[in-house]
């Protein structure tokens, strides 16, 4: 199957470039942009060992397809899903969307616009860009891919069509819990990181960090339980502190964007877990306003 990745940033650059090397038909299409010229672009993945990988990318906008036959994986930012939703019904037909993308409720417009077949996959892989035609990608553990709607074949095909050895996704029965533990995980990320202006390492170098992520966690969990997901708070910690180690010097994506005056995704992180509450989150839901209040202030 043809493989349309929307959404050309660092995730969707990495993607594109290790499936093309493996023989995969594939079209990077901008996820913001949605008119303007094709081109192919040469990309470069540098690998966790320095090693290279580099190939030419078709290059599209949303606009040249009047269908999407085939894998639509979603790797843009979460807050363009309510547009991106409307704009791909008419052109998706059958062909399934899978969201790899960070967040609580992410997949809600695309369930309100009655997709057929719509997954979730959390990704537990790093990539930030060096430049525009270089990214730096890092993974951490395979990526796993959930049904939120559809069917167990079909995920697995489409668990197959993605896997590369640089970049490999498993199937998954039950998505919530691990969809919640990433959301935790990246709401201490993607704001304590910003707020710092530091890299994805400080939580395994400074104890003073890890105790404000030890409180984001536990806050969280307790909205976590409200909505039935339970999971370990020590679990939580020690899959925080490998990504922290492995993703050591890398930048958050919320760091990024803010960097280059962009919106973030906090909304569906810290700020989502605050809505849920029905109970103070002091901690979390200040993090997450200080955060996006940043972001405003650079895109004045």
């Amino acid at each position: 199957m043809h493989i349309y990745i929307i959404g050309a940033g660092a995730i969707g650059k990495a993607l594109a470039v290790v499936l093309h090397t493996e023989g995969r038909s594939v079209t990077l299409i901008r996820g913001s942009v949605d008119n303007g010229v094709a081109e192919q672009m040469s990309i470069r993945v540098l690998l966790p060992d320095e090693s290279i990988i580099e190939a030419p990318v078709e290059m599209q906008t949303l606009s040249a397809f009047s269908t999407l036959d085939g894998i639509v994986v979603l790797t843009n930012k979460s807050f363009g899903n309510a547009r991106l939703s409307h704009s791909l019904r008419a052109k998706c037909g059958s062909s399934p969307i899978v969201l790899l993308q960070n967040g609580l409720g992410v997949e809600q417009p695309f369930i309100d616009q009655e997709f057929n077949a719509i997954y979730r996959c959390v990704l537990f892989v790093t990539s930030q860009s060096e430049n525009t035609h270089t990214v730096r990608f890092r993974p951490v553990a395979d990526c796993p891919v959930g049904t939120i709607t559809g069917l167990p074949q079909e995920r697995d095909r489409i668990v197959a069509a993605l896997t590369t050895p640089h970049f490999r996704f498993v199937t998954e029965q039950n998505i919530q819990p691990i969809i919640w533990k990433k959301a935790i995980i990246n709401s201490v990320f993607n704001s304590v990181c910003p707020l710092l202006e530091t890299d994805n390492g400080i939580f395994h170098r400074n104890e003073a960090a890890l105790d404000i992520a030890r409180t984001v966690i536990a806050e969280c969990l307790s909205v976590a339980a409200l909505q039935g997901i339970e999971l370990d708070a020590h679990s939580v910690e020690q899959s925080l502190l490998q990504i922290s180690r492995l993703s050591d010097g890398q930048l958050i994506s919320t760091l990024q964007d803010i960097r280059a005056h962009r919106e973030t995704e906090i909304d569906t992180l810290n700020l989502a877990i605050a809505r849920m509450a029905t109970h103070p989150v002091v901690v979390t839901n200040l993090l997450g306003a200080l955060t996006k209040l940043k972001s405003t202030l650079t895109r004045l």
